[in-house]
């Protein structure tokens, strides 16, 4: 299992999280999404065989989340 953290600009709902975390949480190959709205970070935990960390990234700025940076944990 592979990790990655990505950082968004700052959060300003609690539907913001609901959104992204529903949308990858569906997705094929991904284990686990979390949203930390505090320090507006996405942390997940995906089968790389699957999906590859930039297409999490894709799909979050798709979604219409901007991604400042990223980083494979």
């Amino acid at each position: 299992m592979s990790k990655a953290v990505y950082q968004l600009e700052p959060l300003t709902c609690p539907s913001c999280i609901k959104k992204i975390e529903t949308t990858l949480n569906k997705t094929e190959g991904i284990e686990s999404a979390k949203v930390m709205f505090n320090s507006s970070k996405v942390k997940t935990e995906f089968d790389e065989s699957k999906i590859k960390a930039e297409k999490i990234q894709e799909m979050i700025q798709k979604l219409g989340y901007p991604v400042l940076s990223s980083k494979l944990a």
